[in-house]
């Protein structure tokens, strides 16, 4: 297993699939982050518009 990590920080290939990987853990960061703010907000205004309708 060691062999392997030690292969793929050596290669060009394993840089790539590691900057990759980083990028993408950015990007579902960022989306679940978004969806929580997003989902929030939401229940807030439903809740608000569900209250002044009743």
């Amino acid at each position: 297993m060691t062999s392997l990590f030690r292969r793929l920080w050596i290669e060009q290939k394993g840089q790539d699939i590691a900057e990759y990987a980083v990028m993408l853990a950015l990007i579902l960061v960022l989306v679940v982050g978004t969806i929580r703010l997003v989902g929030s907000n939401a229940n807030n205004v439903f809740s608000s518009v569900a209250s002044s309708v009743q």
